[in-house]
């Protein structure tokens, strides 16, 4: 067989994704107000795009005029099927890809794209009945900066200040101090003694019972602010070991009271915060905004039965291209380069337009067979879920499961029961003890929360007690389920109920 350079010709298929392409199926995956921003910067760069008149309103209860509602993209009418109706169907592009198709050898030159999600996903929600994510504003001030406001006040020598602020910035975001006293003196050069007093005029400041360095500590600050640290309540904050044992008995014979003395100990206790930083953000926090927006519907013709769903138009600007400025700059480009600029600007701009229609599009088709398979959650509530993976709403709609992993990424939808993930309504599924289909976990777990809930303080269920009522609901668990289930919502073991609720019993 000879060796040497030689030319062949070879004919091979491949999908190749362009620029556009790729940015378009990215805009699936973010937010509305990840597009909002991502509008915003296509504002400045392009001179041809600007901003319409409002698309919708933010309220809750979606109570769009009718105006607003024949600007709302639906699934009924969008620039995409205009295109159709034109017979242009070719010049739309659809946003779903298979991955599959685009894992190529890099090599070759082909582009390669990873699937977004495998093709189930678990419920990011909690176990309780409305494990909603409500908005929440920012606090005003963090735990450091409210310390750092008052500490000046405290002394005026300048070694002393500064080794309290350097303490305060060393505090986590409980409160509690995390660096030993020594460390602190070695680190900073300064006698321990100096080291001491600085932590003194920290734990001084408000709120009570920060510079702490321990529970007990924290606890002993807050007593001696309510005059309330005797001898006996120093015993009892020395042995909170007992305490969480439950060894009420023996802590009550150590501390030397009666029982109607202990008890005001104890109520006195539960009054002190064992986290008193907490009651300030260590930074701004992002309120939750929803992407969708879900009402009952008095039409006959509903997206997804008896629910409206629609886009939360307030946070998604109503882009359009300024034709008449075009032309305009059109008339005065002399160069060629100027008019291709200004051609490519154009085409930006038509690109960008449809995408974001196309992302409307795919978004309410996708959300609205999350209401159809979940009608029941939406009327009854979380017991009523039913498992859901990515892959049976993707075949439902005729689309790729990577799709759907897109659009449920980082978007909220809001109804009558509070605002939700997305990734919330796919859950796994639980086998009913009849063989008749299956039953979501978030069903079980919330089945298990209301079981413990109403439990007898004198007779608490066991996890094999457990797994009895809830094959008499329906659901067939072994106990290790049961089990697995209790401790992702949060609940511990019988023993550890029984001793809380023996706890909260001492009056």
């Amino acid at each position: 067989m000879a060796l040497g350079p030689r030319l062949d010709l070879r004919q091979s298929q491949s999908l190749v994704m362009t620029p556009q392409l790729q940015q378009a199926i990215k805009l699936l995956a973010l937010s509305n107000l990840e597009v909002e921003a991502f509008i915003g910067e296509a504002l400045d760069a392009n001179p041809l795009l600007e901003i319409g008149e409002s698309a919708g309103s933010a309220d809750s209860d979606i109570a769009p005029s009718e105006a607003e509602a024949q600007r709302r993209t639906s699934l009924e009418n969008s620039p995409v099927d205009q295109l159709v109706g034109e017979g242009r169907a070719a010049d739309d592009r659809p946003l779903d890809i298979d991955p599959a198709t685009l894992d190529r050898d890099r090599d070759t030159g082909d582009w390669s794209d990873a699937p977004g999600a495998s093709g189930s996903a678990s419920g990011s929600g909690g176990g309780g009945e409305a494990p909603d994510i409500e908005e929440r504003a920012s606090l005003d001030a963090t735990l450091a900066e409210h310390l750092h406001g008052q500490i000046g006040a405290t002394t005026s020598d300048p070694v002393l200040l500064f080794v309290a602020r350097w303490l305060i910035d060393q505090l986590d975001e409980a409160g509690y101090l995390t660096t030993s006293l020594a460390e602190t003196a070695n680190a900073l050069g300064v006698p321990l003694e100096r080291v001491e007093a600085a932590l003194d005029l920290v734990q001084a400041l408000d709120p009570t019972g920060v510079g702490a360095r321990s529970l007990a500590e924290c606890l002993a600050l807050q007593a001696r602010e309510a005059d309330r640290h005797d001898p006996c309540m120093a015993r009892l904050l020395d042995n909170l070991d007992l305490l969480a044992r439950g060894e009420l008995a023996r802590l009550k014979r150590m501390c030397g009271v009666d029982d109607e003395d202990f008890a005001g100990m104890m109520a006195e206790l539960r009054g002190y915060d064992p986290k008193p930083g907490l009651r300030f953000g260590s930074g701004p926090a992002e309120a939750v905004v929803p992407d969708i927006l879900v009402r009952r519907s008095k039409a006959a013709d509903a997206q997804a039965g008896d629910w409206t769903v629609a886009l939360n138009q307030a946070t998604l600007p109503r882009l359009i291209i300024n034709r008449s400025y075009y032309v305009e700059m059109r008339g005065a480009c002399v160069s060629k380069q100027a008019r291709g600029w200004l051609g490519e600007r154009l085409a930006d701009a038509n690109w960008l337009v449809k995408a974001l229609d196309q992302r409307q599009k795919t978004i309410l088709k996708v959300a609205s067979e999350i209401v159809r398979q979940q009608d029941g959650f939406f009327r009854h509530g979380v017991a009523h879920l039913r498992p859901l993976t990515l892959r049976a709403v993707a075949e439902t709609i005729s689309m790729h499961e990577s799709t759907v992993s897109r659009v449920t990424s980082n978007k909220y939808l809001h109804c009558e029961r509070g605002t939700f993930e997305l990734k919330f309504f796919f859950t796994s599924g639980v086998a009913s003890a009849d063989g008749e289909g299956a039953v979501s976990a978030e069903a079980v777990k919330a089945g298990i929360r209301q079981l413990i809930d109403a439990e007898d303080p004198k007779a608490v269920l066991s996890d094999d007690a457990l797994v009895e009522l809830l094959r008499e609901r329906g659901f067939d668990l072994a106990r290790r389920t049961v089990a697995k289930y209790r401790e992702a919502i949060g609940l511990g073991s019988s023993v550890q109920r029984r001793r809380q609720k023996t706890l909260a019993g001492v009056r």
